[in-house]
């Protein structure tokens, strides 16, 4: 590891992902008639993984809120360390998990034009306006291809997402995902592009969503690693507490070669294996300890995408505002504690219903205007299927009338 500077050269580590709709997968049953219908039970959303969403959202919220406070206190370094390890990992490889049937197909398409490039365009928008008028940065222009912030995450997830087919067709997808990830952190010349380093360094943890099966989460879920979840968790807290003043957080973000970090080119490559393995562990005991069963937070689980797209405001609007400055003991032990509640309230609130349904022209646009009709769609009368068989005792009443 290398001696940590003490100022933060990229934008934190996103959250919530458009990614599709957690469902529960359900094996027909051998005694289940054939013709019984399935939709109900297909169409029904998995209460684990809403919880995953929900969590991951705080300790993204959280983390970001510890950022302006946490100089001068290790314990909240180690804090800080811990949960960027990790959190991010947890979304990407979610997402890679939803995005296994990501076939090209015109519905899926629409789906990843409407839940992931319309957002990122409204944001990325936004948020150089935010940044122009609240923050005085009046030469901030607007940029789709330097996503900023936030919006790095909508951009990679775009990318991963419509190479999907690519990974599900080689052989050995995750050894080459490694072999990306390595090579990127010796490329200074990958530039700033679309974050494609991020892109790159981030992708091995994408391409191993889209390899797990659903009795790999029962794997995880099973007793036995719940319970070596908590000391897991305790010593990696004793480990990143003893190591925190040492380490280059910038590692972390995944946003620079080891080049742009001053450091030999070769610990590139081997920082990237040491952080996925430590990332991997990580995520599999935060996915044993989240609970499977239906809570209060569950239906919150819908809208992180909202409370990652908004939070973001609230955080550099804090700091535009100076209100970290003018209150120099959000620093102290309470004030970290004061901070962390405040942005655990904030991002639950991001999350809830009613915002979810005022942003949806945001997040969740249909855009039928934008797209031609699919002759497959149930909708479209032209599909031959949709057409009425004058045979039909109830047709044939609707045909008289005409």
């Amino acid at each position: 590891m290398f001696q940590a500077p003490s100022v933060f050269t990229r934008a934190p580590l996103p959250p919530a992902t458009p990614e599709s709709e957690p469902r529960r997968e359900q094996t027909p049953k051998a005694t289940a008639p054939a013709s019984a219908p399935a939709s109900a039970a297909a169409g029904k959303r998995d209460p684990y993984f809403d919880n995953v969403k929900y969590l991951a959202i705080v300790l993204v919220a959280v983390a970001h809120a510890w950022e302006p406070v946490m100089d001068g206190s290790r314990a909240t370094r180690a804090l800080y360390m811990i949960v960027y390890t990790f959190h991010m990992p947890a979304f990407i490889l979610i997402s890679g998990y939803f995005s296994r049937t990501f076939d090209m197909s015109a519905p899926k398409v629409k789906r990843l034009l409407t839940g992931v490039v319309v957002p990122y365009i409204l944001f990325e928008t936004a948020y150089t306006v935010f940044r122009r008028y609240a923050g005085g940065q009046t030469d901030a222009e607007i940029s789709l291809t330097d996503p900023w912030y936030l919006t790095w995450f909508l951009a990679a997830l775009f990318i991963w997402r419509i190479t999907t087919p690519i990974w599900l067709t080689l052989r050995h997808p995750l050894l080459v995902a490694l072999a990306i990830a390595m090579l990127a952190t010796v490329s200074p010349t990958i530039g700033d592009d679309l974050d494609l380093q991020r892109v790159f360094q981030f992708l091995p943890f994408f391409v191993l969503g889209l390899l797990l099966k659903p009795e790999h989460f029962q794997l995880v879920r099973r007793r036995e690693v719940r319970l070596l979840a908590l000391p897991l968790f305790a010593g990696t807290l004793v480990l990143a507490y003893w190591i925190a003043p040492h380490v280059w957080l910038s590692w972390l973000y995944r946003a620079n070669s080891a080049q742009e970090l001053n450091v030999p080119w070769w610990s590139g490559p081997v920082i990237t294996l040491i952080l996925f393995g430590c990332g991997l562990v990580l995520t599999i005991g935060f996915l044993a300890l989240v609970p499977g069963r239906r809570t209060w937070f569950t239906v919150l689980g819908a809208g992180t995408i909202c409370g990652y797209l908004l939070h973001g405001f609230l955080i550099k609007g804090a700091r535009y505002a100076g209100l970290f400055d003018e209150y120099p003991w959000l620093s102290n032990p309470i004030g970290l504690v004061v901070v962390s509640i405040a942005a655990a309230v904030a991002v639950t609130l991001m999350c809830t219903p009613p915002v979810r349904r005022a942003l949806k022209f945001a997040t969740e646009p249909e855009m039928r205007w934008a797209f031609r009709k699919d002759p497959k769609s149930p909708q479209d009368p032209k599909n031959p299927q949709n057409r009425k068989n004058p045979q039909d005792p109830e047709n044939r009443k609707v045909l008289a009338k005409h």
